[in-house]
């Protein structure tokens, strides 16, 4: 991990310098979601960073509120129905919620890009894939649609895109689901951003192709120093990829840790139920672990600690009383009360 605390200045005149090699801070975010049956609560006072050169892998179940953390930073919420009441998200210190809209376009981009989902549902099916990714250095740069479109074959050819020159002016249904992925990613490293955001980049490929997609994202991260935000529902996934694991449950981040220390020692029950909950080699023939139950109706969270209907080591102190985040042992975050308890089983 690099200390480099370069200047980027940006196109709407600010300049951005890291802060103690700090990229991004999320501090005490909140978000809502304002429903015809009552008010969802997504996201329940979120607080984490990321610096320079560091991979941050955010894991958790569907519903967890990891994608609408990430819309959140990206500043894509639909509002309503969304709403942020309090919490703030800085890059290099500047605080993206309270940006004027035009100064927060110009940041997002350059600076803090995102990889989508579905590339066949994000990709647009009416123009070439070329002519998507130079729209990246046409609307932000300035450059000439042939200059634009000579970028567009450089970023194919450098995500591994074979014939880039031939199949730039092709659509995205005439690629695969891989190489869709692969023109997601040149799209969302086009402007040489500092934070990369990748939404469950490896979702509905097969598992050759996704060690191909994540190797390809590890080269990018070191090649650029990105701050690269990993976000999946896969542990296996991230393991030889992130430095640093947050899990989230019900909207609340309920562990982090450093990638080894947790897959180690998980220091909550959630996590461990996880970790236990993935295929090993060493188990063949047993029965595959799972996480009872479901997670809770984010417009009815349980009292206490959100995970206490389906721990298999709730206590009455869980059912009524929420643990926050704290540290367990140096670099290790818990919200449980048993924490150590769990980190000894």
């Amino acid at each position: 991990m690099t200390t480099d605390t370069t200047t980027r200045p940006t196109g709407s005149g600010t300049t951005y310098t890291p802060q103690d090699g700090v990229l991004l801070e999320v501090d005490d975010l909140y978000v809502e979601f304002h429903t015809p049956d009552g008010v969802a609560t997504a996201i329940n006072g979120v607080s984490f960073e990321l610096r320079q050169g560091e991979s941050l892998a955010i894991l958790g179940e569907s519903g967890s509120g990891k994608s609408v953390t990430a819309q959140a930073i990206m500043g894509i919420l639909d509002m309503p129905p969304a709403v942020i009441p309090q919490g703030h998200v800085r890059y290099c210190g500047h605080d993206l919620l309270s940006m004027p809209a035009e100064q927060r376009r110009l940041t997002r981009g350059p600076e803090i890009s995102m990889i989508f989902q579905d590339a066949l549902s994000s990709l647009n099916p009416v123009f070439p894939v070329g002519w998507q990714i130079a729209e990246m250095f046409r609307t932000h740069r300035g450059v000439n649609k042939s200059d634009a479109l000579t970028e567009a074959v450089r970023l194919m050819e450098r995500v591994q895109i074979p014939a880039a020159k031939q199949r730039v002016r092709s659509y995205p249904h005439q690629f695969s689901g891989g190489m869709r992925q692969r023109i997601m990613i040149a799209m969302a490293i086009a402007l040489d951003p500092a934070v990369l955001i990748a939404d469950e980049p490896t979702t509905a490929l097969d598992v050759t192709v996704q060690a191909q997609i994540m190797a390809l994202l590890e080269e990018l991260q070191e090649e650029r120093q990105m701050g690269l935000i990993l976000i999946t529902h896969d542990l296996g996934v991230v393991a030889d990829v992130a430095d640093r694991i947050a899990v989230m449950y019900a909207g609340r981040l309920v562990e982090t840790a450093e990638v080894h220390e947790l897959y180690a020692s998980p220091a909550h029950p959630y996590t461990r139920g996880l970790l236990e909950s993935i295929p090993r080699l060493d188990q063949k023939g047993q029965t595959l672990a799972a996480i009872g139950g479901l997670p809770p109706n984010l417009l009815r969270i349980p009292p206490g600690c959100p995970f206490n209907p389906r721990c298999r080591m709730a206590q009455d102190v869980c059912r009524t009383d929420r643990p926050e985040l704290r540290e367990v042992v140096p670099g290790r975050f818990s919200a449980c009360h048993f924490a150590e308890e769990v980190i000894d089983a």
